[in-house]
């Protein structure tokens, strides 16, 4: 099934919709602020195992990221930050990173690395950010590949409903996607560390 919703204006039915197969322990594809997503209610940990199946990866190897609506969920899912860190990602977000931070006990085991620490995002696009903050619960996030061997990330949504629309329960259609992930930014060691290089440019 693909939807279309539109990121100016998502449509509260839309939105409803989407929550509620989410809530139900539902796997879909949506469109970010760089590439297009794939993920699940964070507390549903059958649908975790089922993203990850998608990807071909073990949950428990993999260094998953979700989303939360603002920072005011931080505090629920990773250990106290400093002010220094704090700053910087709320100078940065809502935008194009993945924040890594130490994980407190409230993230599922089967989402930690053997680290303990956890990807945060929160992409400035409005249809994911609705959806966070309807559902009440973080989304996994993982990037959605291309089969191609040319291109690393597919950016029509059609393109992804033909080749993924059997594995997920729903493809929202927010209008095409970029072609560069996040900008991952390391905050758990003692200096802060650019991990990979995306679409986001830090701001110090």
């Amino acid at each position: 099934m693909i939807r279309k919703i539109y990121p100016e204006n998502p449509n509260s039915k839309e939105i409803d919709r989407a929550v509620d197969i989410l809530k139900n322990g539902g796997v879909i594809i949506y469109p970010t602020d760089t590439v297009y997503g794939l993920g699940c209610d964070i507390t549903k940990i059958k649908a975790i195992e089922r993203v990850a199946q998608i990807k071909g990866l073990r949950p428990d190897k993999t260094h998953f990221s979700f989303i939360v609506y603002d920072l005011s969920h931080l505090a629920d899912y990773t250990k106290p930050i400093d002010n220094q860190i704090y700053k910087l990602m709320k100078r940065n977000l809502p935008g194009p990173f993945t924040f890594i931070l130490d994980a407190n006990n409230n993230v599922p085991k089967i989402l930690k690395s053997k680290k303990k620490t956890v990807g945060i995002r929160i992409p400035d696009n409005p249809i994911i950010l609705e959806l966070t903050r309807v559902l009440g619960n973080p989304i996994l996030t993982t990037s959605v590949h291309s089969g191609d061997v040319i291109l690393d990330y597919t950016t029509d949504p059609t393109l992804i409903h033909d080749d993924m629309g059997h594995l997920v329960d729903l493809v929202i259609d927010g209008g095409f996607g970029k072609n560069k992930p996040s900008t991952v930014v390391d905050c758990t060691g003692p200096e802060i560390t650019i991990v990979r290089q995306g679409l986001g440019y830090l701001e110090y």
